[in-house]
């Protein structure tokens, strides 16, 4: 049984194989999203267009004209994460298509692991055994492998 491991926060993915309860975590790739340690204002935008109305309404003083903008803020970080989350599940996809892995873990901060929950097609989630909400990305293996489940190698009845 072969276990892919996905370690991932919002910058950064490590992916890592376990053949058996016994072996050690064996890394077998790695991305790193380098705009996702930018801040909101290092993107060309952060804020949506504004725009005014053309005529006063019939209350309204002569001349005055009322503004707003074109739609809610949306934060660019938030959009570079869901892109990389995306980036995450093409590189698992095509790693299940190659048939590298039968099972699948999830590590992430809970809210990033939300959002690769929301873009991994249904061949993966079907692989899924484990979600763990946790951010491990910055950890060893010992480390990650002390947060797996103990149970994670026995065959499902």
């Amino acid at each position: 049984m072969r276990i892919r491991i996905v370690v991932a926060d919002q910058g950064e993915a490590r992916f890592y194989d376990a053949l058996h309860a016994d072996s050690q975590l064996r890394l077998v790739g790695q991305i790193t999203d380098p705009l996702a340690h930018m801040h909101d204002r290092d993107f060309k935008s952060d804020r949506p267009g504004r725009v005014f109305d053309h005529a006063p309404s019939a209350d309204a003083r002569r001349g005055t004209v009322a503004h707003h903008a074109t739609g809610g803020e949306n934060s660019p970080r938030k959009h570079e994460a869901e892109l990389f989350a995306r980036r995450i599940a093409d590189e698992l996809e095509k790693a299940r298509r190659e048939d590298r892995f039968d099972r699948l873990v999830l590590m992430a901060g809970p809210a990033f692991l939300g959002q690769i929950r929301a873009v991994i097609p249904k061949s993966l989630s079907a692989m899924v055994i484990v979600e763990i909400g946790k951010d491990l990305v910055h950890q060893d293996e010992r480390a990650i492998s002390a947060h797996l489940p103990p149970d994670l190698f026995v065959k499902p009845v």
